[in-house]
Parts: C-alpha cells; structure tokens; sequence
C-alpha cells in the first residue's frame, strides 16, 4: 500500500448506500483537521467488470478537509475503486472521520478499506482480506454498533449475485477482521446503481441488519449475539427488493427505525 499517493474532494456529509452516517457538528475532535467530504475522480477501463455499470471503476478518491484541503489518494494500476461513492464513517463515538471505500484488484477481487489522514496524508488504514477472485465484488449493508459494547461493526454482503454472503468485520489495527458470516443473501442486481437494497436498524431496541434473501423477496433481520449473526424476524414481499421503498415497507412492518 506504500506506492498510494495522497491529494482532494467533494461530497454529501450524509453516509451513501445504507452506512450509518454522521454529523459533523458531533465531531469532538475539534483540533484535529477531519475529513469532511469525498468522492470518487478519474473513471478508468483496466479492471472492466462494472458491476455497478460504467463508468464506476475509479482510479483515485479525493477528500476535502475542514481545513479546506483537498487530499487524493491514487491507486496503482492493478487495483480500482469499484463504487459510487466514498461512505464517511467513525467507528467509535468522537473518532477521526473516516472513508469507508470498495476496492478490487485484478487478482483477488474486491475488499473492504477504511482510509484516513495519516501524517497531513490521506491513506488506507485498514482493510479486510479480499474475496480471492477477480471479478468478485461486494456490497455494504452498513456500519453499526451492533453488540451495543460503544464500537461500530461494519457489515457487507460478499458476492451478491452469486451465493451472497453476509459478513461482519471488526478493526483490529491495519486490519478488518471477520466476526461471523452466513449465506443465502442478496443486496445487489448485477449492473445497476441501486446499493441501498439493505441497511442497519434499530429494532427491539438494538442496531440489527435489515437484509434481503438470495432472492430478495423475504428480508431478513439479523443480529450479532454472542459474536454470532442470528436471525430474529423476516418480512416476506410479493415482488423482490430493487430499491429502498421496500426496504423501509419491510422496516415499517417490523418496527423499526433507520
């Protein structure tokens, strides 16, 4: 990761394609420069599996700062951003705002990567071990405190179009770590934008996840028990989830709030 560069950005506060958000004015962190927007620049050919539809292959993200900064990482040739947009996340109450991206590599496929300001840089900070196959991509269903213990875990469906698996991570330092993971999920259609086919609620006074079967006609409600995903209701659609109304249908039905 030592041949990325930094540099710049533009974007909405409000986190993308189901991610918790968050508000700037909450940050605490009032002396230290934060990230305050990001997007995506520079739409490349050399990965060309668009699985989102072209053009989202991306070869940089550039951020901007409250400092008025504009700080862009470039990525080497073997690898893209294979996205929309960048997600701003913080994982812990009054932690450095933080981009929550998906990256793919010619060779390995997609991953998760959490990227930061390291030393005035911007810089991937931590990463989750990739699929193993290119061609192979992956979609986030958010990121939560979902165990209630004050740190936010952060949830995706690997290979939703074929044998979705739900995932939970947890940094661990340089590295996102799986919690659990469970098959027989689907949060995309293969070629479309629409990422926000699922996403964290609270239910039952807990952060659960709200996220679609294999076929997207039943969502299932799942949440993160003893260190295990656990499924704790469903609500069952007469046509699949292709986009956010059914979700919120399906999370009016059940109770819970988003």
């Amino acid at each position: 990761m030592n041949d990325r560069t930094c540099g710049v950005s533009r974007r909405s506060v409000v986190c993308a394609l189901g991610c918790s958000a968050i508000s700037l004015p909450e940050v605490t962190m009032a002396q230290a420069e934060q990230i305050v927007d990001a997007r995506y620049a520079e739409p490349v050919t050399r990965y060309g599996h668009f699985a989102l539809g072209r053009p989202h292959e991306y070869a940089r993200v550039v951020a901007r700062t409250d400092a008025g900064r504009e700080l862009a990482l470039v990525l080497p040739e073997h690898e893209v951003f294979e996205d929309l947009t960048p997600r701003l996340v913080r994982l812990t109450p009054g932690a450095p705002v933080q981009l929550l991206a998906i990256l793919s590599a010619r060779h390995s496929g997609a991953r998760l990567a959490l990227l930061g300001l390291v030393g005035g840089r911007l810089a991937v900070v931590a990463e989750s071990a990739p699929i193993g196959t290119p061609n192979r991509w992956l979609n986030p269903v958010g990121v939560a405190d979902l165990d209630g213990d004050g740190m936010a875990e952060i949830a995706a469906v690997t290979t939703p179009h074929i044998g979705g698996v739900l995932r939970i991570y947890r940094r661990d330092g340089a590295r996102l770590m799986e919690l659990d993971a469970q098959r027989g999920f689907s949060n995309h259609v293969y070629g479309q934008e629409q990422l926000g086919l699922s996403a964290p609620a609270r239910l039952a006074g807990r952060m659960q996840l709200l996220v679609p079967d294999q076929p997207r006609t039943t969502v299932r409600v799942m949440a993160l028990v003893d260190g295990r995903l656990t499924e704790t209701a469903r609500c069952t659609l007469p046509m699949p989830v292709d986009g956010p109304a059914e979700l919120a249908a399906c999370a009016d039905r059940l109770g819970a709030t988003r």
